[in-house]
């Protein structure tokens, strides 16, 4: 599934973290993830690829269900830094509002989520989404 930017581009490893722009800013961690860096750039790799198919299937989700709230437009163009971000950094959020003891490891919370709701494709969907498309950037200080 292709999610916004392809992990197998020329700008990142087949192994990228599903969550990697979520990881860089720091918005959640994951024990699964390990930082690589090269050059000046520094990647986000999935160690676990059971996880990381977890996780690509709950960001493929909800970038479909999201797409109208979010102005995503069609799954077959790329998302923009901004979108890509507030899908990432929002829907996590959203999933950590849903399960409220699970932890800031993406990890875990996917897997409690998926405990706790039998699979992904049962979590409850409209409040993901409402709570993803609220979600907004810190702001900045000058």
């Amino acid at each position: 599934m292709d999610h916004g930017d392809s992990p197998s581009s020329c700008c990142g490893p087949a192994d990228r973290c599903v969550f990697h722009k979520a990881m860089l800013a720091r918005t959640m961690a994951c024990a699964a993830s390990a930082r690589q860096v090269h050059g000046e750039q520094t990647q986000v790799v999935c160690t676990a690829p059971a996880s990381r198919h977890n996780c690509d299937l709950l960001l493929g989700m909800l970038r479909e269900r999201a797409r109208f709230a979010l102005r995503l437009g069609s799954p077959a163009h790329p998302l923009l830094h901004a979108q890509a971000l507030r899908l990432q950094c929002g829907g996590l959020a959203a999933l950590r509002s849903v399960v409220p003891d699970g932890d800031d490891d993406v990890q875990a919370l996917v897997a409690l989520a998926r405990q706790r709701h039998g699979s992904l494709s049962d979590l409850p969907w409209p409040a993901l989404v409402a709570c993803t498309a609220a979600w907004a950037p810190p702001r900045r200080g000058r």
